[in-house]
């Protein structure tokens, strides 16, 4: 269950809050004074946020601001700062890094949309279940195109082992609460909402064909495709090599500038805009970088965020279905992790915190033997 906490008298200015610029919005706890939003590790993502009754009338752009100085409370605060010791894991890749994008975490509505969605991006894109786990009512299924483990596989060999053997890689969690009266997505619908314009793949190959037989909704297949998948989540797919398949979340903002200022503040930085076939987007088979679009992310080694002008200047609506984006973070020492932290950007995009070292004893005792649950 969710909790409001009292901020330590140890700990300065920090207020954790989340923030939905959505006008269908609703507080679910109100207090004045600095608080920690926080969730039990098991429990689903219900967003926090402050609004006392002098809070009511803020304008968005001191919403903004209280945003801004959360997402750097919570950086500056949690995460460890110090060069020496900013590491995830044992990957040489994330070696001067105290952070990772390592995947997205999304919910279903009953055990037909989860099946069809395994289904979906096993058969369509050819993931790979890595992870299971049951946790009194949720059931979580995490795929990927490789071990997500932050160290290098004791199987990988140089040079004869394939990317797709290689630690680090990225994954996309199934949620389903047997409990949950959400209907979250509609089979054949559009994305409900558009703060998320598509989650990014570049794989060797995909089946038009079988992203319909379990329930994709196709918008365009011209060149590269662009499907609904059953759950809601939109998704964009270019045939093309990648280390990890799993590219960038794609978001569209009210204002690119402010997500922009809110993401630098918890460590991403501007990258350059990631391809997946040599014509860098010149050719019919990879578009170019939207025009006017930012690219970050806390590490040139993992997946990103691409931030992206919203064609709806005024609001953004979020998609209920993706539930938060998932970044696994080395803290500082003495920090208190026993709870997951989580933050919402100005788009209403939820990003949810895990140690490093609680992620690695989860995927541990988590992670499926190879080949296991694909056969």
């Amino acid at each position: 269950a969710n909790t409001c906490k009292p901020v330590p008298k140890n700990v300065s200015a920090i207020v954790l809050v989340s923030v939905a610029i959505s006008s269908q919005y609703q507080p679910t706890c109100a207090f004045s004074g600095p608080w920690i939003a926080s969730r039990s590790r098991h429990a689903g993502l219900h967003v926090l946020a402050a609004g006392d009754d002098e809070h009511q009338g803020d304008t968005r752009r001191s919403v903004l601001k209280k945003a801004f100085l959360v997402a750097g409370s919570l950086a500056t605060t949690f995460i460890e700062s110090e060069p020496s010791k900013a590491a995830v894991g044992l990957l040489p890749e994330f070696s001067d890094t105290n952070a990772i994008l390592q995947g997205v975490t999304i919910n279903v509505a009953d055990q037909s949309q989860q099946e069809s969605m395994i289904s979906f991006l096993k058969d369509a894109f050819e993931f790979k279940v890595l992870r299971q786990r049951k946790v009194g009512t949720i059931t979580d299924t995490w795929l990927g195109f490789g071990p997500e483990q932050l160290s290098i596989p004791s199987d990988f060999t140089i040079p004869v082992s394939s990317f797709n053997a290689y630690g680090g890689h990225a994954s996309i969690r199934v949620r389903y609460d047997t409990q949950s009266s959400s209907v979250f997505y509609r089979s054949g619908d559009a994305a409900p909402g558009d703060n998320i314009a598509y989650l990014q793949l570049g794989v060797p190959q995909y089946r038009v064909s079988q992203m319909t037989k379990n329930g994709g909704n196709i918008l365009d297949a011209y060149g590269y495709v662009s499907v609904v998948s059953p759950s809601g989540l939109p998704i964009r797919s270019i045939v093309g090599i990648r280390p990890d398949p799993m590219m960038f979340v794609a978001i569209n903002c009210v204002s690119v500038e402010d997500s922009r200022a809110f993401y630098q503040k918890l460590g991403f930085t501007e990258q350059e805009y990631p391809f997946a076939r040599p014509s860098n987007g010149t050719g019919p088979f990879e578009p170019a970088q939207p025009k006017k679009s930012i690219y970050m992310a806390p590490s040139n080694n993992c997946m990103g965020v691409l931030l992206m002008q919203s064609k709806n200047k005024k609001k953004v609506t979020p998609n209920p279905v993706v539930e938060s984006l998932n970044l696994v973070y080395t803290p500082s020492e003495g920090v208190d992790t026993t709870d997951e932290r989580v933050v919402t950007d100005p788009s209403g995009v939820s990003i949810a915190f895990e140690p490093v070292e609680r992620f690695e004893a989860e995927e541990k005792a988590t992670r499926l033997p190879r080949g296991v649950a694909n056969q």
